[in-house]
């Protein structure tokens, strides 16, 4: 039997670091205004850690390469985080191409090692339209900002997930899932704005009791195939569910989010977005009294 690893109640996101916010695009510039040096990121990830949350889940932006370069340079005062990559980052790949070129780019997201090889596999790859050569290429390049970090957990971002369902490219999930546990012995995650569609597909390729991160909330809010079919799949599919957008984008306050959380939906994580000490400590408070003590503990 593969080793499960277990994730923690609360994830926190980094929507919030890069001025995303699907329900107020001035709340959103207000928040990137903020967090315009690495600083102000690095110092809400400490409160974080201070206050038991010991998981970024995160996108492969390279802000967050430099919030690694700083965990890395001092090991004991991070001691205990961890990251969980979502990836890819597509605006990251865009603006690369724009500023250096197609083959540029590629140069700048390859991992050290074997590189020349892995630029010749990924070539021949979009010749042959060879899925399982492009995806260990796909997660070798971005990987390889979180070299010598823990990340037992790497997803795979909505964006390619969902185009994937839509292109019935289903073994490109199988993919996905055998490099992550072969090269980083960790476990794939899935993110996806259709929880009932991917379950059914990976359900279809026989990938088991899967992590799956979507839009769990109250409301409804961004959840395709509405609210009643992510109940019905919470309560009678098997799989790991990871929730966001928890709190609507800010639609809903922290404590009924998380009571209905508690009450409807059988998760095993929540990834919340926060900017503050005060939000943070209000978040896992709540999440101690629903769900107990060990939520959030401080090592």
């Amino acid at each position: 039997m593969r080793p499960v690893h277990i994730m923690d109640r609360l994830l926190l996101g980094d929507n919030q670091f890069f001025g995303i916010n699907h329900m107020s695009e001035e709340r959103a510039r207000a928040q990137a205004m903020h967090f315009q040096d690495t600083q102000s990121i690095v110092d809400v990830i400490e409160v974080a850690l201070e206050e038991g949350v010991r998981t970024l889940m995160c996108t492969t932006h390279d802000r967050i390469a430099e919030v690694c370069d700083r965990v890395r340079d001092d090991p004991e005062r991070y001691r205990g985080l961890r990251f969980y990559p979502c990836m890819p980052y597509a605006h990251k790949y865009a603006n690369a191409v724009t500023e250096h070129g197609m083959l540029g780019a590629l140069r700048s997201f390859l991992p050290d090692d074997g590189a020349l090889e892995a630029v010749v596999r990924g070539g021949r790859s979009v010749l042959r339209k060879d899925i399982e050569g492009m995806i260990p290429l796909l997660i070798d390049a971005e990987m390889k900002m979180f070299r010598g970090l823990q990340t037992p957990v790497i997803f795979l971002q909505n964006v390619v997930v969902d185009l994937l369902l839509g292109l019935g490219f289903d073994e490109a999930f199988a993919a996905f899932d055998r490099h992550v546990r072969t090269r980083y012995g960790a476990e794939p995650g899935f993110i996806t704005m259709n929880l009932p569609q991917l379950l059914d597909r990976l359900d279809a390729i026989g990938i088991g009791n899967p992590i799956v991160c979507a839009n769990i909330n109250a409301m409804g809010f961004r959840m395709s195939g509405g609210l009643e079919a992510y109940e019905r799949a919470l309560t009678q599919r098997i799989f790991r569910p990871v929730a966001m957008s928890v709190f609507a984008s800010g639609a809903i306050a922290p404590r009924p989010a998380l009571e209905w959380i508690h009450e409807h939906a059988r998760v095993e994580s929540i990834v919340f977005g926060a900017s503050s000490r005060s939000s943070i400590a209000s978040t896992v408070t709540i999440a101690r009294e629903l769900w107990g003590p060990a939520v959030a503990q401080v090592s």
